[in-house]
């Protein structure tokens, strides 16, 4: 290889070569377009430049052409030598003063972002002789004002996000041309505005002049209001039926066009919700432009092969105008290291971005899901909307059991709709009867059996089967929880809608964990409600009289104490706040809901439980470990693939086709999270299967029933112990 030699970096299937040089060139251009929408465009350019400088060496320059059989000379060398650490050692060098920001990115392009002694040890090694280092260097300077100390490890990590958007984005458009063609081309914020407007317009004529309609008319002309302010972080408060879900997406909209941001990201807590929002969005602005991201969505719903297409690649970069997303896949991808997780994070900036039910946010992970807020709206262009009916306290100072667990919360949040507005007291349907001595099964079901239709909400899958089993066998009589799998509850809330409105003279009576308790678009006029934090109560009181039809009807709070007690842990504790509000209140009024969050705040004694300011408030940041210990549900559970409707040919599919991520997606909504004591109770008897490592499946129709779904007791798993 002489002096002028061709440095390859990519081989593609018909023989084209695309030189390191242009790659990286490539991936310059694209790194800095996307740093430069918040203002570090010259970093970009440098990351883009230097990431893959290590493939100069020459024997990485042999193991490309021998594994894309290029030259069959070469066939034999079955791995290349590392090349990401080289350009990490170049920053060095050339830029001591600011290395970590794009040395880090650049070290982790391939296998993640790295905890810092190990960024360390990988960025002081020797740079291969073969390896030639530029005399002109673009200049990198980050341009950015008084940082806080949680903002640095996001920075590096939206740094790291352009990079790995870049390379793949080039890689694919070289490699790939046609599925890169697939990308793009999406209505601007305008389009969808006029689209929004024209709907809600048309809702407005064919609209009954009601108390109801009169507010959700005024929260819509607030929110266009207050959408010509500047940027910033602001709520949304407005009680169940005043429409809040349009009005937040409208406010988005105008705010978007105003400030020229680029997309609105609407995350969701509970992926009921998610499918019902997306639903309506994809109706109003085109299925063309609303993306859903989350693990209960099946692409392969999406009739039209291009636009499915379309859809699959953008849930890898988030470019898409409207994104519809859990709280999980958001802000686990804000604190992960992974190239994956962290490519499509540069596309939350200059954006909005929607919280919807923010009181759900985890009380244990509260301070760094805040200060990631602040660190998104000072540094990177985000406005941000917390939208509910139940506005938990986001600002000032938070208290926690004792003054070394406090911290500082967001300066200021700007709530759209004022006080005197006093929607609470307008949009009033409902009013609560709270009996907190405690009661058996046998007493709530009596009680249920008094309402011809009545919705029953409790803590757990083991409560909703044993109220659900002692409810009589007459009319429509439905149970909900997580041992059913996905495509049962949907069919389940169906089948409960449907009744609803057909409003036959049967008794309509549902026993349900909280799945439906927030944003589930069901409407019942008498609602029993466990006991439980305020925020849960008045989110279940949200399913009664939803559209003010019938007066003000009763939300029945009460105990199942007598057999089974709360748990002990987070709902305990918000329980306990709401026990321990005394005095009168007005529970559905804005003061209240402070009130209670203050009480519950007082209660927990780590507001960063997995320590995320040890790990990553400091220039030497473990990024690793932090990812490792950011997840927001602590879930132990296993999924079970279980034997109902068609979830048995999906098996056979399995087990002719192997595993595949398409396939892999659609066996995720008939599957079922069980806990792991369970599991094992299940595995020693021979019921659950294992074709394939990480994949259990209980193929028994036996273990799963149309009433309550997966079923851990049953006579044939008794008689199995017996034999």
């Amino acid at each position: 290889m002489g002096k002028n030699r061709v440095i390859i970096s990519h081989i593609s299937n018909d023989g084209r070569i695309q030189t390191n040089d242009d790659h990286q060139c490539g991936v310059a251009e694209l790194a800095s377009k996307f740093a430069a929408e918040f203002g570090m465009g010259d970093l970009g350019a440098v990351m883009g430049r230097l990431h893959d400088k290590g493939k100069e060496q020459a024997e990485w320059q042999k193991f490309i052409q021998g594994a894309t059989g290029y030259n069959k000379e070469y066939a034999h060398i079955k791995s290349g030598p590392r090349h990401a650490y080289v350009g990490a050692c170049i920053v060095r060098n050339q830029y001591p003063h600011i290395a970590p920001l794009i040395a880090q990115p650049i070290a982790g392009h391939h296998r993640g972002l790295y905890d810092y002694c190990d960024y360390i040890e990988e960025a002081k090694r020797d740079i291969p002789s073969d390896v030639t280092i530029g005399e002109n260097m673009p200049c990198a300077q980050p341009k950015f004002g008084k940082a806080e100390k949680y903002d640095y490890h996001h920075i590096v990590r939206m740094l790291f996000s352009c990079l790995v958007d870049a390379d793949s984005l080039d890689t694919e458009n070289f490699m790939n041309p046609e599925q890169a063609a697939l990308r793009g081309s999406h209505a601007q914020m305008e389009d969808l505005l006029v689209r929004l407007e024209s709907h809600l317009r048309i809702l407005r004529e064919q609209s009954i002049d009601t108390e109801v309609n009169r507010i959700r008319n005024y929260v819509q002309e607030q929110c266009i209001k207050e959408s010509q302010e500047e940027m910033g972080l602001y709520s949304l408060t407005v009680p169940t039926g005043g429409g809040k879900t349009l009005a937040s997406v409208l406010w988005a909209l105008h705010h978007a066009v105003k400030h020229h941001l680029n997309r609105i990201v609407i995350a969701i807590p509970y992926t009921s919700i998610i499918t019902q929002t997306a639903a309506t969005l994809k109706a109003i602005l085109g299925e063309e432009n609303v993306l859903e991201h989350h693990s209960n969505f099946n692409p392969e719903g999406i009739k039209n092969q291009e636009m499915r297409g379309r859809m699959q690649l953008a849930t890898e970069n988030w470019d898409y105008p409207i994104v519809v997303t859990t709280n999980v896949q958001l802000f686990e991808s804000l604190f992960s290291n992974k190239r994956s997780d962290c490519r499509k994070l540069h596309n939350i900036v200059k954006s909005v971005l929607i919280l919807d039910e923010v009181q759900t946010l985890p009380m244990n992970f509260y301070k760094p899901i805040v200060h990631t807020l602040d660190t998104l709206c000072r540094f990177f262009g985000v406005s941000v909307l917390f939208t509910t009916a139940s506005q938990p306290v986001l600002s000032g100072r938070i208290e926690g059991t004792n003054p070394s667990v406090g911290f500082d919360a967001l300066d200021s949040v700007h709530e759209i709709i004022p006080a005197e507005a006093k929607l609470h007291d307008k949009l009033r349907r409902v009013k609560l009867e709270i009996d907190d001595t405690p009661k058996s099964y046998d007493e709530i079901a009596a009680q249920l059996v008094n309402h011809q239709r009545v919705l029953c909400i409790v803590n757990t899958r083991r409560d909703a089967k044993e109220l659900y089993e002692r409810l009589p066998n007459e009319g429509i009589c439905l149970h909900l929880s997580r041992m059913m799998c996905p495509t049962h509850v949907a069919a389940t809330i169906k089948h409960i809608r449907r009744a609803l409105k057909e409003g036959s003279g049967s008794p309509i009576r549902v026993i349900s964990t909280q799945l439906v308790e927030a944003g589930v678009d069901i409407d019942f006029p008498v609602v029993y409600r466990q006991e439980a934090g305020l925020d849960s109560i008045l989110q279940a009181a949200g399913r009664c009289n939803r559209e003010g039809k019938n007066g003000i009807c009763t939300t029945y709070v009460f105990s199942l104490g007598k057999e089974h007690p709360l748990p002990q842990g987070f709902i305990s504790q918000t329980n306990n706040a709401r026990l321990n509000m005394v005095g009168r209140y007005d529970w559905f009024a804005p003061e209240t809901m402070v009130a209670y969050f203050k009480q519950l705040h007082c209660r927990i004694d780590n507001f960063d439980k997995q320590q995320m300011q040890e790990l990553l408030y400091k220039p030497e940041c473990e990024f690793e470990e932090a990812a490792s210990r950011f997840h927001l549900i602590d879930d132990q559970s296993i999924s079970v693939l279980i034997n109902w409707h068609d979830s048995i040919n999906l098996y056979q599919r399995l087990l002719s086709e192997g595993p595949s991520y398409q396939l892999m997606r659609q066996m995720a909504q008939y599957s079922v999270n069980i806990r792991k004591h369970d599991f094992d109770k299940l595995k020693s008897t021979g019921a659950i299967e294992e074709p394939f490592e990480n994949i259990c499946v209980i193929t028994n129709p036996a273990f799963y029933h149309d009433d309550t779904g997966l079923s851990i007791e049953n006579q044939w798993l008794e008689e199995t112990y017996i034999i």
